[in-house]
């Protein structure tokens, strides 16, 4: 048996001896041939190894840019937030400020949901019946109004809102005390249109239109927008004004409903028909 084992294992016992001796004579004989042979090794081994460190260089690199890169995200997201936050702080103070110079009973509101795509639009507000709000209450912002209500639930409530082709309200052009019917023709979001002006009111364009009070939603001075332009139509004595609204139903956050009902007598009174 050890002589079945040496069999097997003679021949790789003296190929390391002989590596072994081989690497012993090169270090300890410091002939010229040696070192010549021993720089030409150096060389080729520093060589390929200067070929091959960009490698380890290149995955280093790319985990620093994965790693800056979600740094970035990290910090553009932080940005965007504190950027948000001051814009919703800003607003919420600007309200706040509405709310306690407002002379009427004002409940805030948020917007929770916006059908904004046809003629027939409506926007959705988070308070209801048991906030006390009532079909045919005006809603506004502290920027101008937006609508009001026409379907009360228990927790939520329906608007009409400008941008609605059935809204109409009695306006005023500042500083004339002009007043006319305002509407949306349905088309552009970005212009009402405010009719039965006498044509020979000086308006110009940028005066302020607001609500007049000769209505039984709104009352009178909420800001509705400006004039952005005057159309004049031959064979007419009465002009139409486009109003570009203060109010924009895609950004606004929140609103107030006012907390005001109709006088009884009043409404009943305006919904006689007339003989």
């Amino acid at each position: 048996m050890p002589q079945r084992l040496w069999d097997r294992l003679r021949d790789w016992i003296v190929l390391v001896l002989l590596v072994v001796i081989s690497f012993g004579t090169m270090l300890s004989v410091n002939t010229p041939v040696l070192r010549s042979l021993r720089a030409l090794t150096l060389d080729w081994t520093s060589s390929v190894e200067a070929r091959f460190a960009w490698v380890g260089t290149f995955f280093r690199a790319l985990n620093e840019n994965q790693e800056l890169r979600r740094e970035n995200i990290a910090l553009a997201s932080e940005v965007a937030r504190s950027r948000e936050a001051r814009l919703e702080n800003a607003q919420l103070r600007s309200m706040l400020r509405f709310e306690q110079r407002s002379s009427f009973p004002l409940l805030p509101a948020r917007i929770v949901a916006r059908d904004l795509f046809g003629q027939q639009n409506h926007v959705t507000l988070n308070v209801g019946r048991r906030d006390s709000v009532e079909v045919g209450m005006a809603v506004v912002t502290e920027r101008g109004i937006l609508g009001k209500v026409i379907l009360v639930g228990d927790a939520y409530s329906s608007v009409m809102p400008l941008l609605n082709t059935d809204f109409r309200v009695p306006a005023k052009v500042q500083p004339l005390q002009t007043s006319g019917i305002l509407r949306w023709p349905g088309t552009d979001p970005t212009q009402l249109l405010l009719e039965h002006i006498v044509k020979t009111e000086p308006v110009e364009v940028g005066q302020l239109v607001v609500t007049s009070g000769e209505s039984s939603v709104f009352p009178e001075g909420y800001p509705i927008g400006r004039v952005d332009s005057v159309a004049i139509k031959v064979g007419r004595n009465t002009l139409d004004l486009y109003v570009a609204p203060l109010v924009s139903l895609h950004v606004a956050p929140a609103a107030f409903v006012i907390l005001q009902t109709k006088d009884p007598e009043l409404a009943q009174f305006s919904e006689m028909p007339v003989r």
